[in-house]
C-alpha cells in the first residue's frame, strides 16, 4: 500500500510540474509569437515607407519635369511674342510707306 501511495504521490508530482512546465512552455511560446509578429509588423512598414518615398520621389521628379516643360514653352511664347512685335512694327513700316506712296500717286494723278 505505501508503495501505491509513493507511486501516486510520484504521479502527482509529475503531472504538477509537468503541467507547471507546459504553462511556462506555453507562455515562453506566446512571447516568441508577439515578438516574431512584431518584427513582421515592423519589416511590413519599413516597405510600405519605402514605397511610399519612392512614389514620392516619381511625383516629385514628374512635377518637377512638368515645370520645366511649361517653363520652356513660357519661354518659346515669349520669343514668337518678341517676333510678332517685330514682324508688326516692320508691317506698320510698310503700311506708312504705302500711304506715302499713295500719297504721292494721288498728287501724281491731280498734277
Amino acid at each position: 500500500m505505501k508503495k501505491i501511495w509513493l507511486s501516486l504521490m510520484a504521479v502527482l508530482c509529475l503531472a504538477g510540474f509537468s503541467s507547471r512546465s507546459f504553462a511556462d512552455e506555453i507562455t515562453k511560446m506566446k512571447g516568441d509569437v508577439m515578438g516574431e509578429a512584431g518584427k513582421m509588423k515592423a519589416d511590413v512598414k519599413g516597405e510600405a515607407d519605402k514605397m511610399k518615398a519612392d512614389a514620392k520621389g516619381k511625383t516629385d521628379k514628374t512635377k518637377a519635369d512638368a515645370k520645366g516643360k511649361a517653363d520652356e514653352m513660357k519661354h518659346k511664347g515669349d520669343t514668337m511674342k518678341e517676333k510678332g512685335e517685330g514682324v508688326k512694327g516692320e508691317v506698320k513700316g510698310m503700311s506708312d510707306e504705302m500711304k506715302g506712296m499713295s500719297g504721292e500717286m494721288k498728287g501724281m494723278i491731280g498734277k
